[in-house]
């Protein structure tokens, strides 16, 4: 029982370790992520409330407006699905959104079919590669950024990042802290099985 109760707890320490490990990681690229000039700029989705935006969604797509109303980028797209209970596919409702701020059609690029960060980034790319924009720059929340990052890299895309930090909403961003480091290991596992 002695070796049981030592092995248990030696893969427990493990775990904790791995743990803090990828979330210091997580932690320390989304707060140290700066923006590049480039061709574009990747909005990320997240949830739409019937037809609203949630407050993520909102200031996720106001750093992408501020970033192309700076002159950094020429195109913004945005990236996101129809997900369960949602009356738009978020990528619907950002563009509503930019168009009522100014944006013209034209610099508004629509991905639409993504349910997760994999196929936000997979089909952005492509829209990327009919549009010969050649670089980006990927917006989401901080916690966000470095499993996006990995999933970028998987698919050949030339990024720099931009994270928000929604204060008024600081109990949602550190449950997303707290759960991303499960996220990227589920996305790691799957990407090797």
């Amino acid at each position: 029982m002695n070796k049981l109760k030592r092995f248990v707890l030696t893969v427990l320490a493990f775990g904790v370790f791995v743990y803090l490990f990828l979330l210091s990681m997580i932690i320390g690229f989304g707060f140290s992520s700066k923006e590049k000039e480039a061709d574009c700029v990747i909005v990320l989705g997240c949830r739409v409330y019937g037809k609203l935006m949630s407050p993520f969604l909102m200031e996720r797509t106001d750093k992408g407006l501020s970033l192309l109303n700076e002159g950094k980028v020429k195109h913004i797209i945005v990236s996101g699905g129809k997900g369960q209970g949602e009356g738009i596919e978020e990528a619907e409702a950002m563009k509503e959104y930019l168009i009522a701020k100014g944006v013209s059609k034209e610099k508004i690029l629509v991905e639409n079919k993504s349910k997760n960060t994999y196929e936000n980034l997979k089909y952005s790319k492509e829209i990327m590669n009919r549009k010969n924009l050649k670089s980006a720059i990927i917006v989401s929340n901080k916690f966000h950024l470095f499993r996006s990052m990995v999933v970028a890299k998987k698919f050949g895309i030339n990024a720099s990042y931009q994270g928000v930090f929604v204060k008024k909403h600081i109990g949602d961003e550190i449950y997303g802290y707290l759960r991303e480091p499960f996220a990227l290991i589920k996305y790691i596992v799957k990407s090797y099985i």
